[in-house]
This record gives structure tokens, C-alpha cells and sequence, in this order.
């Protein structure tokens, strides 16, 4: 169905005005597909916003009242008079005074949860993007070399970046997908293989929705790769398998591993699992596989209240933004492998063929 449809159906199936067959069909279809399932509770949410809003309309026009019944001439003559007329200013309008300020104080209050003021410092508080402060450890470096050489350490020797993640390889021809907060705002941007060599990149494709973006080694030193090991799942994972992912929260790869603990990402995002693995700053834009080796999503996030709550956008949404990807020059698309070359691979064996595809995403601003 379209939206204007979807809307009405949902609308209806909320104010209870669909049949008893109807009612049964769409509680089905809503326990099988998650997206329709927030729309709903989104709908909920915004019914919930416009009666509340129609309550602070309704304080508005109390405090009116109570305005016009206040004597405002009559308060400034007796402010004038002498400074002691505050006191019986008070004791005569007390009451109406208290009330003025009680809705004037629950107007503001609800005006900054409209604004989702209150929402927002509860979600930056809770959830935290795995970009890595490479400023913080350029810092750091020469502090340390201060101490041991007493010198200033020159620039071009330590030069880090300013931000930094990680992304790994989509083909053989040096296409590397990342996280779009990774390289947001970014001048220029390098990666760097397992061996050190970096290579200058740039952004050839972002989407903000899915906080995706696709990097192109653009480096003429850069040789291409030999066949990608993994291919990239399209169906969905299964709760509780285990996964592993490879990344560079510093300057050499890390290996994490857990499971998937949940089908759905931070604040019951659909675009996202949910996995108990250790991660951080420096993991965004690391690949997410299961036990055979196919990538089944992008690490992206973590909870900063909860151990062990760590987020990654679904591959099957990587594999539609490549689909969205416009054509290059030559008028070819990126294809994404489809062949797993790791899945009767043991774990250290696995790695040792991953780490020649993940790199380190270097940002400079």
C-alpha cells in the first residue's frame, strides 16, 4: 500500500474503527513487519503530542484570564505610591499570582518537551557514536616525547588525523564502506591498511539515514585486492548466533567477539541489531560477521549505560544504499560479492584473511 493508505488504515486501526477480520489482519501484519510496527507507535506518539498540545492551549487561555483579571494600572499606582504597598499587593492577589507563574512555569516546561529538549540530553547521555578523537592522541604523542626528548615532536612524524574509524573493502577495486558520522565535515580523508601504507580517499556516496558512506582509494600507489574472502548476508541473522568484528579503536586492529542480542538497534531502531560485543571509539564502520564469515552489518554505536549493547546497521540496508548509488564516469556500478571463501575457516584463520580488507578511516578537518 502507499502512505496516504498506510496512514488511513493505521489511523483507523488506532481510533478502533476497523471490522473484527480487518482488527485480526493488521495486528498480523504488524507483528510480522517491524517498520509498520514503529510507524504505529509513532502515530501513537504523535496523537499523544497534539492532545497535549491542545492542554497547553488551554493553559494559555487560563493564564489569559487570569491576566484580564488583574488591574495592571492599578498594580503600577500602587507600586508608586511607597515600596511597603508590596506587601498588600501580595496579600490581595496572592492566589492568582501563584497561578499565573504555575502555568506560566508548565507552559515553558512543555514547550522544552515539544522542542524534545529533554528527549535529546536523555539520548546523548545514553547512546554514544564509536568516532575516534585522533586530536586527543596526537596530544598525547607529543606530551610523551616532550618528557623523554624534551623537543617538541615535529608534525609530519605524528599526524594522526584529527578523527578517525574504521571501513572495510566492498570489491577489489579500493571501494570502502564506513559510517557517515566517521567522515562527516571532513577536508580530506586517508586509509590505512594493516601494513601501515595509507592511501588518500574520497567520498564517492553517503547516506545519513542509514549513516553510511562509500570511500574510493584514489591513491595511484594503491594496488588492487585480490577477491574479497567474505560475501554480505541478505536474509536476516538469528538471534543469539555468534559474531565477531575487526576494528581500529587503536593503531592496530582489534578483534571483539558476542552474539546478537536483539533485531532491533538503539531506542527500538529497525535499521539495527543489537550485539553484546565489546567496542569503541575508532569501531565505527567495522564489518559485523557471523560464525561463517558474512558480513551482516556495519558497527556504528554503543550504549554508554548498558554493557555489553553495541549497534550495527543491517548489511541487507548497505546492500540497498549500494543498489541507490548512482553510476560512476565509466557508467558501471558497484557490484558486492557473493561468494564466501571463509565459511569452513576456523576463527584465527578467518582473521588472518580479514585483516588485508579492514582499514583504519584516518579524517582530517
Amino acid at each position: 500500500m502507499n502512505e496516504p493508505q498506510l496512514l488511513d488504515l493505521i489511523e483507523r486501526y488506532l481510533g478502533h474503527e476497523l471490522s473484527g477480520q480487518e482488527q485480526i489482519e493488521f495486528e498480523r501484519m504488524r507483528k510480522s513487519d517491524a517498520v509498520i510496527n514503529n510507524r504505529i507507535k509513532e502515530h501513537q506518539q504523535f496523537l499523544k503530542y497534539m492532545a497535549d498540545w491542545n492542554e497547553r492551549l488551554e493553559f494559555e487561555n487560563t493564564l489569559n484570564a487570569i491576566h484580564e483579571e488583574i488591574d495592571v494600572d492599578a498594580v503600577k499606582e500602587k507600586l508608586g505610591l511607597r515600596q511597603g504597598r508590596v506587601v498588600t499587593l501580595w496579600r490581595n492577589h496572592h492566589s492568582k499570582i501563584s497561578v499565573a507563574a504555575s502555568v506560566a512555569i508548565f507552559a515553558v516546561m512543555l514547550t522544552l518537551f515539544f522542542t524534545g529538549y529533554f528527549n535529546n540530553q536523555n539520548q546523548q547521555s545514553k547512546y554514544s557514536a564509536l568516532r575516534r578523537d585522533l586530536e586527543t592522541v596526537k596530544r598525547s604523542q607529543n606530551a610523551l616525547i616532550r618528557d623523554i626528548t624534551g623537543k617538541s615532536a615535529r608534525k609530519k612524524n605524528l599526524n594522526p588525523g584529527d578523527f578517525g574509524g574504521t571501513g572495510f573493502a566492498i570489491n577489489t577495486n579500493g571501494d570502502i564502506i564506513t559510517n557517515f558520522h566517521v567522515i562527516n565535515g571532513a577536508d580530506s580523508v586517508y586509509v590505512q591498511n594493516s601494513n601501515g601504507d595509507s592511501y588518500k580517499a574520497v567520498a564517492v556516496y553517503t547516506n545519513a539515514d542509514y549513516d553510511l558512506a562509500v570511500l574510493h582509494i584514489t591513491d595511484t600507489s594503491f594496488k588492487r585486492l585480490s577477491a574479497v574472502p567474505y560475501a554480505f548476508k541478505k536474509s536476516k541473522a538469528d538471534l543469539g548466533e555468534d559474531v565477531f568484528t575487526l576494528g581500529y579503536p587503536k593503531d592496530s586492529v582489534v578483534i571483539g567477539k558476542g552474539y546478537l542480542s536483539s533485531f532491533t538497534g538503539y531506542d527500538n531502531d529497525s535499521l539495527a541489531y543489537q550485539v553484546s560485543i565489546p567496542v569503541n571509539p575508532g569501531n565505527s564502520g567495522g564489518p559485523l560477521l557471523d560464525s561463517y564469515g558474512n558480513v551482516i552489518g556495519i558497527i556504528k554505536g554503543k550504549q554508554t549505560q548498558v554493557d555489553g549493547a553495541a549497534f550495527a546497521t543491517k548489511s541487507s540496508y548497505l546492500m540497498k544504499a549500494i543498489q541507490e548509488m548512482p553510476a560512476d564516469s565509466t557508467g558501471k556500478k558497484i557490484v558486492l560479492n557473493s561468494k564466501n571463501s571463509m565459511s569452513k575457516l576456523t576463527r584465527s584463520q578467518q582473521i588472518k584473511k580479514l585483516q588485508n580488507y579492514v582499514f583504519m578511516v584516518k579524517v582530517y578537518n
